[in-house]
């Protein structure tokens, strides 16, 4: 298995193939692994878990009791310093990159393709590391005050997706 840090180049994560409804196989599922112990972390994952209503996504909290699929090539350090993925075929991914195709599986496209612009793309490589190092001193109403619009919006689209004209299954 192969580590990437997370770049603009790795892997095939375009956009347009997901707006094309064609997700690369050799990416997707892409396993996130996350931190549910820590408040940024477990609202991002909540915001990309409601809106994971095509299945793109699948999620390891590595902080959990029994976790132990820690990806070769990797120590359980390495992920808790930095959101890392595995891809279909097996690469494991680090940082932006990470949250790039994650953004574009859930329909958030224009984030994820905002974090290749230019000027946004060094931008998100060098604060990322800083943000993941100092995410446990963020205050927790923070977090709320910042997620809690977008968790709301994700889950409403969540509960739509499983309604049809005649049922619905909230």
């Amino acid at each position: 298995m192969t580590v990437i840090k997370g770049s603009a180049n790795a892997g095939n994560t375009r956009y347009d193939d997901f707006k094309a409804g064609n997700p690369d196989p050799r990416i997707f599922p892409l396993t996130l692994y996350y931190e549910s112990v820590c408040p940024l972390c477990n609202a991002e994952m909540t915001n990309l878990m409601l809106r994971n209503t095509a299945g793109h996504l699948r999620f390891s909290d590595v902080s959990a009791p029994d976790f132990v699929d820690i990806p070769s090539g990797t120590t359980m350090q390495d992920l808790l310093d930095l959101i890392h993925a595995r891809t279909a075929d097996g690469r494991v991914l680090k940082g932006v990159e990470v949250f790039r195709l994650a953004y574009a599986a859930v329909g958030l496209g224009w984030a994820s393709t905002a974090m290749r612009l230019p000027v946004l793309a060094p931008l998100a490589e060098w604060a990322y590391p800083l943000l993941a190092r100092n995410r446990h001193r963020i205050p927790r109403r923070l977090v709320g005050l910042l997620f809690e619009g977008a968790v709301r919006r994700a889950a409403e689209r969540s509960a739509s997706a499983h309604c049809d004209s005649s049922t619905c299954s909230r």
